[in-house]
């Protein structure tokens, strides 16, 4: 599904083939989650393949590395570029983009030796698809915040989201939807919430969530349309009594939210003010740039 026998990835600045790659079983990354990722999409434009906000995606990967004490070697221009490589090289144009930065072997629980910069890229439609999403609260809630950075991408943080969509999808919703340690709205397991009441758009404050990159595109949209945007705290009631709602995310792009916990969500979607920025964010990352790579 996601490589073949012509599939190629970057490897600490090679390009080799990835049913050939091996990475050491003693790893603290297989063995502890501890190593950093990120998601990034490529997609088909006009002027070429264009890879949406790579620089942030990749200063994000940085910043997540600096918060673990995970060494970082590498620049963001240089990872922008061998993201372009391994588009190239596979012939992928609308693709999702999986740099993973994994440790070396050792079984203490200090900082790596040394660590290795992987880059994938793959075939891969929406993450939750194109219709509107059934949720359910979970039983799980996101990480205290003093208990590890909430902020950083980092492997074993996903547990918790694993547990979550597994526990959702067991009990017939298509998604979680993950509260903060204090009972308020955070987000789902791979996506941050939005909610729409009376024309205002609401989505839960930082601090308890991933600052998503897909989150801070929506920021930028709603105030390019002049939609109001307030960040706080809010319950699940303040959700329930809302008229719409949708997740985003890198995976998942814009997706609109039909109910939570059997819940259905009074506005039709097509009406939304999240049906307007899913439009236009889909318009925004096939829009052509000056600057074509080869």
């Amino acid at each position: 599904m996601y490589y073949n026998h012509n599939s190629l990835i970057f490897l600490n600045g090679k390009m080799v083939k990835a049913n050939e790659s091996v990475t050491d079983l003693y790893s603290q990354t297989l063995h502890y989650g501890y190593g950093v990722f990120e998601g990034i999409r490529a997609y088909k434009t006009e002027s070429g393949t264009q890879v949406f906000k790579a620089e942030a995606h990749y200063e994000r990967l940085k910043k997540s590395c600096e918060l673990v004490k995970i060494p970082f070697n590498w620049s963001v221009s240089e990872l922008v570029e061998a993201t372009y490589q391994v588009l190239k090289a596979n012939n992928l144009s609308d693709a999702y983009v999986r740099p993973l930065v994994f440790c070396s072997p050792n079984m203490s629980l200090t900082r790596p030796n040394e660590v290795s910069v992987m880059i994938c890229a793959w075939e891969w439609g929406a993450y939750l698809g194109d219709k509107q999403l059934r949720l359910t609260l979970s039983s799980y809630c996101r990480p205290h915040p003093r208990s590890l950075h909430v902020e950083a991408k980092v492997c074993g943080h996903y547990v918790n989201s694993i547990l979550a969509t597994t526990e959702a999808k067991d009990n017939g919703y298509d998604e979680a939807l993950l509260l903060d340690c204090d009972g308020y709205l955070a987000e789902g397991p791979g996506a941050n919430l939005f909610f729409e009441k009376d024309g205002i758009l609401y989505t839960p404050k930082l601090g308890n969530i991933l600052p998503g990159i897909t989150r801070a595109t929506v920021l930028e949209l709603a105030d390019k349309f002049g939609f109001e945007v307030q960040q706080g705290s809010y319950t699940p009631e303040d959700l329930w009594e809302a008229d719409s709602a949708f997740y985003c995310g890198t995976a998942a792009e814009i997706i609109g939210i039909e109910s939570v916990d059997e819940i259905t969500f009074r506005k039709d979607w097509n009406n939304s003010l999240g049906k307007q920025l899913q439009e236009a964010y889909s318009k925004l990352v096939r829009e052509t740039t000056k600057v074509s790579r080869q």
